[in-house]
């Protein structure tokens, strides 16, 4: 709507790429495709830092969309959140169960199993990941454990741990990490993996200086 907007209005030029990583949605007949998440943060920062260099609008779009097409993420939640607007949670989680393949606006995920070990519930967002995109080869990864709002950062890193043990055990390296929480769902308890398909081109834009309230290093 507000590229929309922006062009109508303004005559601004407008070009618009829609994330889309989250392989807990399968697109089908009933969906409208899959849902953007933590490849969300990964793309800005490395958009910017390509819009940084000077690089016009159309080299920028494409810049877009060639990190959206190499990442791919899965979420879980121990709780639900809460909308304001709505005064109840948005889904009702028994305090023994997880929830698997939500998404970053408070929607119930795919399924529903009995809270595991962090090693288990690691698992359960990795593999999913790993059958979706081949992330092996010379390139290696940036890897995003995002919290949804509600974890302590102790708990994420932990997290972030048991990730890194089973990308090795696949033989998919690790070249740049972040952890902590980025794109939350209010008082959500849960986290996201995200992983991104980096060659040298994304991980020297990556490491690019930012100085920003999110993000902060090298400047």
């Amino acid at each position: 709507m507000a590229a929309e907007l922006a062009g109508a209005e303004t005559g601004v030029e407008v070009l618009s790429v829609v994330t889309d990583d989250d392989v807990a949605v399968q697109d089908s007949l009933y969906t409208a495709g899959r849902r953007g998440v933590g490849v969300t943060v990964l793309l800005e920062k490395i958009v910017g830092a390509g819009a940084d260099e000077g690089r016009d609008l159309a080299a920028v779009a494409a810049l877009a969309r060639k990190v959206n097409g190499q990442g791919r993420s899965m979420g879980m939640a121990l709780t639900s959140c809460t909308v304001p607007a709505a005064g109840q949670p948005t889904f009702d989680l028994p305090e023994d169960q997880m929830e698997i393949g939500i998404g970053i606006h408070g929607e119930p995920g795919r399924r529903r199993v009995p809270i595991a070990p962090a090693r288990e519930v690691a698992a359960m967002l990795v593999e999913p990941v790993l059958s979706d995109l081949d992330f092996t080869g010379p390139d290696g990864v940036i890897c995003f454990v995002n919290g949804m709002g509600g974890t302590p950062l102790l708990e994420l890193y932990l997290m972030y741990n048991e990730v890194a043990a089973l990308l090795d055990k696949a033989g998919v390296r690790v070249a740049r990490s972040l952890v902590g929480p980025y794109i939350t769902s209010l008082e959500m308890a849960g986290c996201s993996v995200t992983l991104l398909k980096a060659d040298d081109e994304l991980i020297r834009l990556w490491d690019a200086p930012v100085n920003t309230p999110g993000l902060r290093w090298g400047a």
